[in-house]
C-alpha cells in the first residue's frame, strides 16, 4: 500500500514552500512605492457557530497530495491526486492497494526531491457523462515545462484503472517559468471544461503582462468544449466571449487573475468561485454569476485584490475590472486555498457557505451572502493543516488534502 515515504522529506518541503512565499512577499513589498495596505476585514456572520464542526482524517495516507474529487458514477469513490504523478482511490473507506494512474514518468522529477515546486499533477475532472464513456481528464506540468490537458479512459475490464494506451493530449501550453500554474479543471453546469492558468511566474508582478495580453492563454480561465470523446483535440464553444476577435485566443473565456489555483461552481446555482493566489499584500476571491456570460477581466495584474500594484500594469487602470467578493491581507495568512459551497446533507444549517482557507497557516474560514446583500466571513477552525484543495463527494459532503499527507472529512463535531 502507498504509505507516507519520508516525513522529513515533507517537513523539508514545507519549510521550502514557506521560505519560497517569505522570499515572494519580500519581493513585491520591497518594490512597492508606498506602505502596505491596512486590512479591510469582511463583516462577520453572526449567524455561524464554529464550535459545531470538525474536519476527520479519513482513511489512506498519501505523499504530496493537491487534489480530491468525486467521478459522479455512483461508486461513492474519492480520487485523490498526489503531486507526483499519482491518482489513488479511496473506497468504502480504504485506500485501494494500486493506483487509478500513474504519469511520474511525465513530470519533472523535482516533485520527488525534497525542493520547493509549483509543478507536477495538479487537475482532474471526470466527464459528466463518465458513468457511461469512462473519460476523464488531467492537468500537469511535463518535463518540457508544458502545462498538458490529456483525455484519458478507463480499462474496459477494470472501473479501478486507468488506461495508459488511451492518453490523448488535448492542449500543451508551454511555460518559461516553473510556478503559477494554475491547473483546476472543472465542468461547469453547461457542459464545457473550465481550466484555470496562471500568468506564467518567474516575474512576480507579471511584468510580461501575460494576464492582460488577449493573444496568450496565461492568466486566464479557458473554457472548452471536450465532448466529442474521439476528437483529437478540443474545439471551441461557439458562444465563448472572445469568438472571431482578431488577436485573442478564442479559448479564453476570463483574464485577469495571477494564479487562480481552484475554481469550483456551487452545484444549485452555478455560481463560480476562483481563489487567486496573491502577491505581496493580498489574497482574494473572485465570483461570477452562473447566468452571466463570460468575457471578464478580474483586474490582475492592474490590481492585486482592490489595491493598485507597484507594476501598474500596462498603463492606467481602466473601467469594468471585476472586483473580488473578499480579500485578506498576509496577516491572515498567505496563499489562498479554495473552495467550495456547501451543498450537502449531513450539516443542513452549512447551506449556501462558501468554505476555504490558507496553505501558509491551516486558517480556515466561511463566507456567504447576507440577507442585505453583502458577503460576511467568519472563522471556521485554526487547523494546523498545511491546506492544499479542497473536494466533494457525490452527496456534496466536503473534503479537505492536507500536504503532510492526509485527507480530511468535514464532520459534525462530537459533543
Amino acid at each position: 500500500m502507498n504509505t507516507t515515504r519520508t516525513l522529513g522529506r515533507l517537513g523539508l518541503i514545507f519549510l521550502s514552500m514557506l521560505f519560497a512565499l517569505y522570499v515572494e512577499a519580500a519581493f513585491a513589498q520591497g518594490g512597492s512605492p508606498t506602505a502596505t495596505p491596512t486590512p479591510q476585514p469582511a463583516p462577520a456572520d453572526e449567524n455561524f457557530d464554529r464550535r459545531l464542526y470538525q474536519w476527520t482524517p479519513i482513511a489512506g495516507r498519501f505523499d504530496l497530495p493537491v487534489g480530491i474529487t468525486h467521478a459522479g458514477d455512483g461508486s461513492g469513490r474519492l480520487f485523490v491526486l498526489e503531486q507526483a504523478g499519482f491518482i489513488w482511490i479511496i473506497q468504502d473507506e480504504q485506500q485501494l492497494e494500486t493506483p487509478f494512474l500513474d504519469i511520474r514518468e511525465m513530470v519533472p522529477d523535482d516533485t520527488f526531491r525534497g525542493g520547493y515546486t509549483e509543478r507536477g499533477l495538479l487537475g482532474m475532472a471526470f466527464h459528466p457523462e463518465f458513468k457511461d464513456n469512462g473519460v476523464f481528464f488531467v492537468n500537469y506540468i511535463d518535463n518540457a515545462n508544458r502545462s498538458v490537458i490529456d483525455r484519458y479512459r478507463v480499462m474496459a475490464d477494470d472501473p479501478n484503472r486507468a488506461d495508459p494506451a488511451s492518453r490523448t493530449e488535448l492542449l500543451a501550453i508551454p511555460k518559461e517559468f516553473h510556478d503559477h500554474n494554475g491547473g483546476q479543471l472543472a465542468f461547469g453546469p453547461d457542459g464545457y471544461l473550465y481550466f484555470t492558468i496562471g500568468d506564467g511566474g518567474g516575474q512576480q508582478g507579471d511584468l510580461e503582462n501575460d494576464a492582460q495580453n488577449m493573444g496568450v492563454l496565461l492568466g486566464k480561465i479557458l473554457r472548452l468544449d471536450v465532448n466529442d470523446v474521439e476528437a483529437e483535440s478540443y474545439a471551441i464553444p461557439p458562444d465563448n466571449p472572445h469568438v472571431g476577435e482578431e488577436g485573442v485566443r478564442p479559448e479564453i473565456w476570463a483574464h485577469g487573475l495571477r494564479n487562480p489555483w481552484r475554481l469550483t461552481f456551487d452545484r444549485l446555482t452555478g455560481d463560480m468561485y476562483i481563489a487567486d493566489v496573491g502577491w505581496g499584500n493580498w489574497e482574494e476571491i473572485s465570483f461570477w454569476p452562473g447566468s452571466e456570460p463570460g468575457g471578464v477581466d478580474f483586474g490582475w495584474n492592474y490590481l492585486e485584490g482592490t489595491h493598485p500594484t507597484p507594476t501598474g500594469g500596462v498603463g492606467e487602470i481602466p473601467d469594468g475590472l471585476v472586483p473580488p467578493i473578499h480579500e485578506y491581507d498576509h496577516n491572515d495568512g498567505c496563499s489562498i486555498t479554495g473552495g467550495y459551497v456547501y451543498r450537502g446533507e449531513a450539516l443542513p444549517e452549512l447551506q449556501g457557505y462558501y468554505v476555504f482557507g490558507d496553505y501558509c497557516n491551516g486558517r480556515m474560514w466561511v463566507l456567504r451572502r447576507n440577507e442585505a446583500g453583502a458577503w460576511v466571513r467568519s472563522d471556521m477552525a485554526e487547523t494546523g493543516r498545511t491546506i492544499t484543495s479542497y473536494g466533494e463527494d457525490e452527496a456534496g459532503e466536503l473534503y479537505m488534502t492536507d500536504y503532510k499527507g492526509f485527507v480530511l472529512r468535514l464532520e459534525r463535531a462530537a459533543p
